[in-house]
């Protein structure tokens, strides 16, 4: 306690203001680790400096003389911001927050920082989006940060790996806003099935890359650019390009490491954003608001629940819950958990008065099903998009043996798929019916046994890559025998080349028709047919079928 009476006459003298050192004995009050702040509720009164520096990004901090008094408090107890003592509350915008607490060095001299900083200054439009994005989920992420203590800059890494983007996948399998591959997710307990995927899931992926961040810095001695690029490309790549360079006896940092390409930039974009966080003026950046409060509130539920159930109850669409709980992939929570949700912070309490009051049968819709002969596990459970693992736990059934006449108790979604217009399905409809431009044309294919993207990519004059984006894939993703892809072909377009005039045809097929005589008759190859026409094939075409040419009118009869 004399330590503060003489920070607070101090204070008293520096100021010259009587009334200051009278209310002193005042001013003094006990955090709930032990540590004596300077001052009161900073809410009781309105602090004109909070207004100044909210207007001022690139102010610097001011050390203060009583600075040595709080030695040993922790980090994200307190900043000092031009005199004033404060706690992660103290700031209006999160990207403020962020900037006072990053601790990483930033070499801005390195020409692949340069390059980061050139392309983020060409393209403003960029980080309007992601602020957008991140409103929903960068508070968590500071938060989780800071009890942690470790930089803030980590705050920027979602950015470069998904731009704040839950949904995102990639073309190496990573998904969500940390991008975690499956493998990584599994080995962080991230669960992966049809009905979710630990690896969207805010709280859970956060903590498993937070954890996963902290273990590479351990392993790499503190070095956090050599764990920011073990991250994305995997410590045994950092540690063997490390590896060569002691038996060249070469420096072994990251800007002297051989590293892939893109783990090459990795680093240097998030030492690129930080540089521009701290100092926007200097490189005329402007970094859209972004609140430093809680979007959402975690709500313990005890069993599954229908997802558009639980956005009425919220009194909120749909849309806005899927995207604050992106892992579930279907209509519904996982029937075995993790059995919480996510909400809006304002809706707290009408959801949880809501809540209160619906009987737990009514959390999911359930259907009689009366099995018929052919029936299976399998068939049902895609007929009611649900698992032959629920149905059999529902219904106490404990093989695939069932048998026809009994009745089954499914639980079912409440409204229509199509209403829930973020669960998997949804998210691939939209996808593959999203037309990539360029005059292409949509067609469709039943994956067969020995299809690879490679041989079907192969078929149709397509890229590998491009042919898994279509179908929100990656290529190393495994294709299912049946599984439907769409597939947009390069068509010909309507022109005059000489005395070429290629026209688009709908042709009806007849009575005696094959795909060679169609071919022939309009000076096309089978091929040709083929590729504008997946479905059509010798052995199955018919009379009255309609089938898609691009011909050369001038070579008609």
């Amino acid at each position: 306690m004399a330590q503060t009476i003489k920070l607070c006459i101090l204070s008293a003298f520096v100021m010259l203001n009587a009334s200051v050192l009278s209310g002193c004995a005042q001013l003094s009050t006990t955090t709930s680790n032990g540590y004596e702040t300077l001052f009161g509720n900073k809410h009781d009164s309105k602090d004109e400096t909070n207004d100044s520096l909210s207007n001022n990004a690139s102010t610097k901090h001011k050390t203060p003389s009583y600075a040595s008094e709080l030695d040993k408090a922790p980090a994200s107890i307190y900043n000092f911001k031009d005199d004033t003592f404060a706690g992660p509350e103290y700031y209006d915008n999160l990207w403020d927050r962020i900037r006072d607490n990053m601790q990483l060095e930033r070499d801005i001299s390195q020409p692949r920082v340069i390059a980061q900083i050139n392309w983020y200054k060409r393209h403003p439009k960029y980080f309007v989006r992601i602020s957008q994005r991140a409103e929903k989920y960068m508070y968590h992420v500071v938060q989780e940060i800071e009890e942690r203590g470790l930089p803030a800059e980590l705050a920027l890494l979602p950015i470069v790996e998904s731009a704040y983007d839950p949904f995102a996948y990639s073309h190496g399998r990573a998904s969500g806003l940390w991008q975690f591959i499956p493998s990584t997710g599994r080995y962080f307990n991230l669960k992966q099935d049809w009905w979710y995927d630990g690896r969207r899931d805010i709280i859970s992926s956060t903590d498993a890359a937070l954890t996963y961040l902290e273990n590479l810095n351990k392993r790499f001695d503190n070095d956090w650019l050599l764990a920011l690029s073990a991250y994305n490309a995997g410590g045994g790549n950092v540690s063997k390009a490390m590896r060569k360079n002691r038996k060249r006896n070469r420096a072994t940092d990251f800007w002297s490491l051989s590293l892939p390409r893109e783990t090459s930039a990795y680093a240097p974009k998030i030492v690129a954003l930080a540089e521009l966080l701290a100092n926007p003026e200097k490189y005329d950046m402007v970094w859209p608001y972004v609140p430093n409060q809680p979007f959402f509130k975690v709500m313990e539920i005890d069993s599954q629940i229908d997802l558009a159930q639980a956005a009425d109850m919220a009194e909120i669409e749909i849309d806005e819950l899927y995207k604050l709980n992106p892992a579930f992939n279907q209509w519904a929570t996982h029937p075995d958990g993790p059995h919480r949700i996510l909400v809006p912070l304002e809706k707290h309490d009408v959801f949880t008065e809501n809540f209160a009051a619906l009987d737990n049968k009514q959390r999911v819709h359930w259907k009689r099903y009366k099995i018929r002969s052919g029936d299976s596990l399998i068939t049902i459970a895609k007929k009611f998009r649900t698992t032959p693992q629920v149905i059999r736990e529902v219904n106490n059934v404990r093989n695939n043996m069932i048998r026809a006449g009994k009745t089954l108790l499914i639980p079912t979604s409440s409204r229509d798929m199509d209403e829930y217009t973020l669960s998997a399905i949804q998210r691939l409809n939209k996808r593959q019916s999203r037309s990539p431009g360029n005059g292409r044309h949509k067609s469709s294919y039943a994956v067969k046994s020995g299809d690879s993207f490679w041989t079907i990519s192969r078929k149709y004059g397509v890229g590998v890559r491009e042919l898994a984006k279509w179908n929100q894939m990656a290529p190393t993703d495994p294709l299912k025998i049946n599984q439907k892809l769409v597939i947009w072909t390069k068509a010909p377009k309507t022109q005059k080349n000489g005395q070429k005039v290629i026209r688009k045809v709908g042709y009806k097929v007849r009575r005696g028709d094959s795909l060679a005589r169609i071919a022939s008759k309009f000076s096309v190859s089978v091929g040709d047919i083929k590729r504008w026409n997946p479905k059509a094939d010798s052995k199955y075409i018919h009379p009255g079928q309609s089938i898609t040419l691009y011909v050369d009118v001038t070579k008609l009869n």
